[in-house]
C-alpha cells in the first residue's frame, strides 16, 4: 500500500504563484512515475502534468505548459514530486491530485487510469 500526502494548495490572485508538493510513502525501495490531476466541481479529472521515474521525461497539459513547472527530488529511493504554478488564472481553479503509477508499464502517464495510488487533493482557488 501506497500513501499520498499533497500540500501546498490555497487562495491566490490572478497571475499569482503556488507551489504544490506531494510525498509518498509506505512501499520499499523504487521510484516510481508520478503525476499532478486536477478536478473542478462537476468535471471530470483532468491531466495537468507527470515525472517519469528518473526525472528524465516530463508531461504537460496544453493549458498549463510554459507556466506550470513538475519536478522531483533525485534523492534515491524516494518518491517526492512538486507541481510550481505560475501565472496562475481563474481557471486553474480545482482540487488538485497526486498519484504515482506502481504497477505494469509506462503508457501516456496522461490517463488517470494508468495511475496506481491517489492522494486525497489540495484545493487551489485562484481570484480574478
Amino acid at each position: 500500500q501506497v500513501q499520498l500526502l499533497e500540500s501546498g494548495g490555497g487562495l491566490v490572485q490572478a497571475g499569482g504563484s503556488l507551489r504544490l508538493s506531494c510525498v509518498a510513502s509506505g512501499r520499499p525501495g523504487g521510484r516510481y512515475p508520478m503525476g499532478w490531476f486536477r478536478q473542478a466541481p462537476g468535471t471530470e479529472r483532468d491531466f495537468v502534468a507527470a515525472v517519469s521515474w528518473n526525472g528524465d521525461n516530463t508531461y504537460y497539459a496544453d493549458s498549463v505548459k510554459g507556466r506550470f513547472t513538475i519536478s522531483r527530488d533525485a534523492v534515491k529511493d524516494t518518491n517526492t514530486v512538486y507541481l510550481q504554478m505560475n501565472s496562475l488564472k481563474p481557471e486553474d481553479t480545482a482540487t488538485y491530485y497526486c498519484a504515482v503509477k506502481v504497477y505494469g508499464p509506462t503508457a501516456t502517464m496522461r490517463a488517470p487510469n494508468e495511475y496506481d495510488y491517489w492522494g486525497q487533493g489540495t484545493q487551489v482557488t485562484v481570484s480574478s
